[in-house]
C-alpha cells in the first residue's frame, strides 16, 4: 500500500506580485475587479498535481463545479502547462507559479504558468505529433481547449506560458 505525507515544501506558496514580474502574485481581486488567484509551487510532479487541484478548487469557488466542462478544460490546461514547467522549465531551487483570472466580461479564464527557464521557450504553434510517440501531445491539447495561448518573457529571468479557456468550453471527453 502506498501512503504519502504532505510536507511544507509540497504546499503552495503565496506571494504578492504579478507572475510576469519578478516573483509570483496572489491577490484575490485584480485591479479591474476580476477574481484572481496565484500560488507558487515546488517544481516537481507533485507541485504540478497540486496546481491542477488548486485550479479545480477555485473554479468551484467561482461557480464552475469540478465536473463541468469548463472546469475540466481548465484542469487539463493547468495540468499540461504545469507539467511542462516542471519538465522543461525547471531550474534547481526555483519554484513555478500559477495564476488564474476569471474574466466574466470576456467570457474566459486566463491561466498563467511561470517558470525560471528563460532559454527554453515553447513553440509558437503546437508541434506535430507522431501516433507512436510517448510525448509531445500536450500543447496540441492546450491548442484545442484554449481560445488562444502563448508565452512571454519574465523579468529578470524566466518565462510565463499563458492560455485563455472560454467559459463556454467545448465538452471534454471522459472515459
Amino acid at each position: 500500500m502506498l501512503t504519502a505525507t504532505t510536507t511544507s515544501a509540497d504546499e503552495p506558496r503565496r506571494s504578492t506580485t504579478h507572475l510576469a514580474a519578478e516573483t509570483a502574485l496572489v491577490d484575490e481581486v485584480e485591479p479591474g475587479g476580476l477574481p484572481a488567484i496565484a500560488e507558487r509551487f515546488v517544481s516537481s510532479p507533485r507541485g504540478a498535481r497540486l496546481a491542477r487541484h488548486l485550479a479545480v478548487r477555485h473554479m468551484e469557488e467561482w461557480g464552475y463545479p469540478a465536473a463541468s466542462d469548463v472546469s475540466c478544460s481548465v484542469a487539463l490546461v493547468v495540468g499540461e502547462l504545469a507539467a511542462n514547467a516542471v519538465q522543461h522549465g525547471r531550474v534547481p531551487g526555483r519554484d513555478f507559479g500559477l495564476r488564474l483570472v476569471l474574466d466574466l466580461a470576456a467570457g474566459l479564464v486566463r491561466i498563467e504558468v511561470a517558470d525560471a527557464a528563460s532559454a527554453k521557450r515553447p513553440p509558437t504553434a503546437p508541434p506535430s505529433s507522431y501516433p507512436e510517440g510517448e510525448s509531445g501531445r500536450g500543447l496540441l491539447l492546450v491548442d484545442v481547449l484554449a481560445a488562444r495561448w502563448g508565452s512571454e518573457p519574465r523579468r529578470p529571468v524566466g518565462k510565463t506560458v499563458w492560455a485563455e479557456v472560454p467559459l463556454e468550453a467545448q465538452p471534454v471527453l471522459r472515459w
